[in-house]
């Protein structure tokens, strides 16, 4: 935490130094250069201080170069992403530390990605991605500071800062760090999120660049859960449990760390710049270098023979690795009558694997996947009239990876502010890399199915009809053939966690209704989720329904210098066979032995507004104690129990 209370008081002073007011006594300046520069920095000053920028003026550009601004408002939206992944989490089940896996209640199978991703996805949560780092033009410097206390001996503080050194020039830097002990035995959890971004753009506009670098660090303590007579006592909800470090887990001396360092440079060029109707397109021309190497270690002093089963080594010390470079040229044509159209070529180096082969009874385990990747890419949008149009095509030219990705989208704007959406897409890929290729010191945990695993299939077809006044309704439909998954060996009590592909389609439906109604003062939003899976083996389990009610009281008050809102939140999602969290893999895995689920969730909340600071204060989870202790994020892995939590975001304009 040492590292986060530095990069704290690094950013404070960053902020007070850009705070500073010059002395106003000109008599100390000797220079008649110096005087004259004096004089036009007072005027600014006058100038800044009559106009005062807007909040509007304070932009975010998003890796599609979506561009909003700073959002400073108190609404029921930012109570449900005042979280450590800062993130509305309705399709996510929390475990008892913050920092830990999340157990995932919903999913969205189709995405525009063709490669194979690393493993480890049960660590990859809080890791950001290229697509999650955004870029920043402000009129003056700009901090906000993310506090939230954590569970013994700890918290969780994101502190950004952003400013334009000049009109055309600007620059943010973040941390974000947890450090939290957590209530179970070696459950810790130390993470840490450093990004540095840069955007410049010429002074006649035709030149643009952008870059950023990002350190990330996120260490786990793993525990196993706890012990099958650990369940019944917990279950038992009897007051000796109470402090839930009597428990004893399956085992005590294991971390998994999943570490990446990234750079990323863009930069785009306008040959033909649209100047009027005389010369109505922009033609462009951009590239792209990244390159990355992220790797996952999971390490344990003496092995847990009975949880994972028989070992090489009396000490377990697994180390995978993932070098990915990527360089694309592209070309861009935005023109008013044909539309604007994205053209590139890409391609990646990708160097996945071990130091070393392993040799097992079975045969030989190879420890490298090394490709290169050709790719071509386009997206194309056009509108007319109420209408919009979309499209995107993804394809891999090398054999090896052989993969896809296409989507059309149509859009129509209905008057008084509805619209509807329709959408079909298709994904072709390799399964994860973990899945084809995997190498541990336990004996169980060691395949290579680089040459026997198909390429996964989905195809999905989507409606949303959005309309905040009378319903937000989105439906989806999934078909999926050769998915692959983990899941538990008829000798699973030998600690036997393999992955599978399923040689069956699969149909997967959601039906989510969003409404929020309103009397007064006060507010019921609400969010249901139906869904269901079509598969005879059940390799895709899902809770049929989720849902999330929040009755709260929203008003100004102290003559409008404080914005409160107060109310409860309720979580519920049925029951059903509940995936199993496996530490080694830092997977989730598919069993069908145990129903879990259908216990209600009550957090009461007060979160308050003054000024650019936000207040939040929550008793999660209050009804604990009452409703039966039969709650769980995963088999064996009891859910956090009733906590007071509080926090705040502060924003600095200067």
């Amino acid at each position: 935490m040492r590292y986060c209370l530095g990069f704290f008081i690094f950013m404070m002073s960053c902020t007070f130094m850009f705070s500073q007011e010059k002395d106003g006594n000109v008599a100390r300046v000797q220079d008649s250069t110096r005087l004259q520069k004096a004089r036009i920095k007072e005027k600014d000053r006058s100038d800044r201080q009559g106009n005062k920028p807007k909040i509007e003026d304070y932009k975010k550009i998003s890796f599609s170069s979506d561009t909003t601004y700073i959002d400073t408002t108190l609404t029921i939206k930012k109570e449900y992403k005042f979280n450590y992944l800062r993130k509305d989490n309705f399709n996510l089940l929390s475990f008892a530390n913050i920092g830990q896996t999340y157990n995932n209640l919903s999913y969205d199978r189709v995405e525009q990605n063709t490669i194979p991703l690393f493993g480890a996805r049960a660590r990859h949560f809080n890791y950001m991605e290229v697509s999650d780092i955004d870029y920043y033009k402000v009129p003056t410097p700009l901090t906000e500071l993310f506090y939230k206390t954590a569970f013994q001996q700890g918290q969780v503080l994101d502190a950004f800062f952003t400013v334009n050194t000049s009109k055309n020039f600007n620059f943010s830097i973040a941390y974000k760090g947890l450090r939290s002990q957590g209530n179970y035995r070696n459950t810790l959890t130390s993470t840490g999120n450093f990004r540095f971004t840069s955007n410049y753009q010429a002074k006649n506009e035709n030149y643009r660049v952008r870059l950023h670098l990002v350190f990330q660090d996120l260490l786990n303590q793993e525990n196993g859960g706890l012990t099958d007579d650990g369940v019944s006592n917990f279950v038992s909800g009897a007051p000796e449990f109470d402090d839930r470090g009597v428990f004893t887990p399956q085992f005590e001396n294991a971390e998994n760390i999943l570490e990446g360092k990234r750079y990323y440079f863009q930069q785009e060029l306008d040959i033909i710049k649209k100047v009027d109707s005389i010369n109505p397109f922009n033609l462009s021309i951009y590239n792209t270098i990244s390159g990355e190497n992220r790797y996952y270690q999971y390490t344990q002093s003496a092995s847990a023979s009975n949880f994972f089963g028989e070992s090489f080594n009396n000490s377990i010390n697994d180390k995978v690795e993932l070098d990915d470079f990527n360089a694309n040229i592209g070309v861009r044509l935005v023109n008013d009558v044909i539309g604007n159209l994205d053209v590139q070529l890409n391609y990646n180096k990708i160097n996945y694997g071990y130091d070393a082969a392993v040799f097992t009874e079975s045969g030989a385990i190879s420890n490298r996947i090394k490709e290169n990747i050709f790719k071509f890419n386009s997206d194309y949008n056009k509108s007319i009239g109420k209408f919009d149009f979309s499209g995107s095509l993804d394809i891999n030219l090398s054999e090896n990876f052989s993969g896809n990705f296409t989507q059309a989208q149509i859009d129509y704007q209905f008057r008084g502010g509805l619209k509807f959406v329709a959408s079909i897409s298709n994904q072709s890929r390799l399964p994860n890399f973990n899945f084809l290729l995997y190498q541990s010191d336990y004996l169980n945990y060691n395949w290579d199915n680089y040459k026997e695993f198909k390429n996964e299939r989905s195809q999905k077809i989507a409606f949303s009809f959005l309309a905040d006044d009378i319903i937000n309704a989105h439906v989806d439909v999934t078909n999926i053939s050769n998915y692959t998954y983990f899941a538990q060996t008829s000798d699973a009590e030998n600690g036997m966690i393999k992955p599978f592909q399923y040689n069956n389609s699969l149909q997967y439906l959601r039906v989510k209704l969003e409404k929020e109604f309103k009397l007064g003062n006060f507010y019921l939003d609400n969010t249901l989720l139906y869904q269901t899976v079509n598969n005879d083996q059940s390799v895709f389990n899902v809770p049929t329904f989720i849902s999330r009610n929040t009755l709260y009281y929203s008003n100004r008050i102290f003559k409008n210098a404080m914005h409160l809102q107060t109310g409860i939140v309720f979580n519920w999602f049925s029951k059903y066979n509940m995936n199993g969290y496996d530490p080694l893999l830092a997977e989730f895995y598919v069993q069908n032995q145990q129903q879990l689920g259908g216990f209600p969730r009550l957090d009461f909340f007060i979160n308050a507004k003054v000024r650019q600071t936000r207040i939040f204060l929550k008793a999660e989870h209050f009804n604990s104690a009452f409703t039966g202790y039969n709650y769980f994020s995963a088999p064996n892995v009891p859910y956090r129990d009733f906590t007071l939590r509080f926090g705040l975001v502060w924003n600095f304009f200067l």
